[in-house]
């Protein structure tokens, strides 16, 4: 435990870890990323914090595009190559193998579970370092059947991203 409780109970907030993909006509890209939860039924919507410095911010912004790509923990390694920035790594797309997503276009990568596509509602500054990216999903598909227990998350990596 550290002197900031609020940091600490933050940390207790258990993630999953997505990669995060996005389309601006040719320029794709991926992060990883896990402040992502459904906001809502009805329509379907998913609420997540966007890094403001991020690459992917910027190709969202204009793109108005996005997918989540959905990983079990067994498959962890081929996210690995995304956690790495844009700037730290700017041939990841390059070496990226993926398809194209049916509705959106944006990468859905080699070894994904799952996928969910979206078209962007709003991008909300919130006054901080991140902004509040709303997606209302407009397809999706199973390509690896799985249980939820068996998806990769923040916890499952020894990981956090919190506090």
């Amino acid at each position: 435990m550290s002197d900031d409780p609020i940091k600490d109970a933050l940390r207790l907030m258990p993630y999953g870890f997505y990669a995060l993909t996005s389309r601006n006509g040719e320029d794709v890209n991926a992060m990883v990323a896990n402040w992502i939860t459904q906001a809502s039924f009805e329509p379907r919507l998913v609420v997540m914090g966007l890094q403001k410095t991020s690459y992917t911010h910027s190709v969202i912004e204009k793109g108005r595009v996005f997918a989540i790509n959905i990983f079990k923990s067994e498959d962890k390694e081929a996210m690995m190559p995304f956690t790495k920035g844009r700037s730290k790594k700017p041939e990841k797309m390059i070496e990226a193998n993926y398809r194209e997503a049916p509705e959106t276009g944006c990468p859905i990568l080699d070894g994904a579970a799952a996928y969910i596509e979206f078209k962007v509602v709003d991008l909300i500054d919130v006054g901080g370092d991140h902004d509040i990216l709303v997606g209302e999903a407009v397809g999706a598909g199973i390509l690896n059947e799985a249980d939820v227990g068996e998806i990769l998350t923040l916890p499952g990596l020894g990981w956090s991203y919190a506090g």
